[in-house]
């Protein structure tokens, strides 16, 4: 009955985090195609390790998994994987940048390349909180004859500003929602070896 226990709480440990895994339609209900705008529709989601990314395409085009270099200068030569079957589907298996393009003869440079950086799953997908630039107060002064002699912000006080990055909804819960499964799933699986 303990063996049970122990099955039964590596089993919920294990399929937890891949129950919660995303699947990225790339360029949405359009697909991966020449019309795209693919660096717009990346900006609105967030990809973490275990998500999978489905290239949906015609017989004309086709995905490659390629450098930093060889995407900034559209080259396939030197591609790392090529895929050409219409429906590609890629794992997210490790944090970092990750590049792709159509490798047909002018598709790249017409802008069907994808660059997405993918989040380590533990990171939180929390979105960043805009600074607002704080004013001076300033205190009225009396005129005088003497012509205002116009100052200049040191650098240190030079207020910055900063974007706001909105998560996709979904990826944002189900980050969250993935430790709490995960959490829960360790509480029960102790509670349950303990009974048994």
């Amino acid at each position: 009955m303990a063996m049970s226990a122990v099955a039964t709480l590596l089993f919920l440990l294990v399929a937890s985090p891949v129950a919660f895994a995303a699947n990225h339609v790339v360029g949405g209900d359009g697909g991966w195609t020449q019309s795209g705008d693919y660096t717009t529709w990346a900006a609105g989601e967030t990809f973490n390790v275990g998500d999978t990314l489905e290239f949906n395409y015609g017989g004309s085009h086709g995905v490659d998994v390629i450098s930093k270099d060889d995407y900034d200068n559209c080259n396939t030569a030197n591609a790392i994987e090529s895929h050409s079957d219409g429906k590609t589907t890629i794992k997210l298996s490790k944090s970092g940048p990750m590049y792709f393009t159509c490798p047909a003869f002018g598709h790249c440079q017409g802008g069907m390349k994808l660059a997405i950086n993918v989040q380590d799953s533990s990171t939180p997908s929390t979105p960043s909180t805009p600074t607002t630039p704080s004013t001076p107060a300033t205190t009225p002064s009396t005129p005088s004859d003497s012509p205002a002699t116009p100052t200049t912000p040191s650098v240190g006080n030079t207020p910055t500003k900063s974007t706001p990055t909105t998560p996709n909804g979904a990826t944002g819960v189900l980050g969250n929602m993935n430790k709490f499964v995960v959490g829960v799933s360790v509480v029960l699986g102790a509670l349950f070896a303990f009974m048994c």
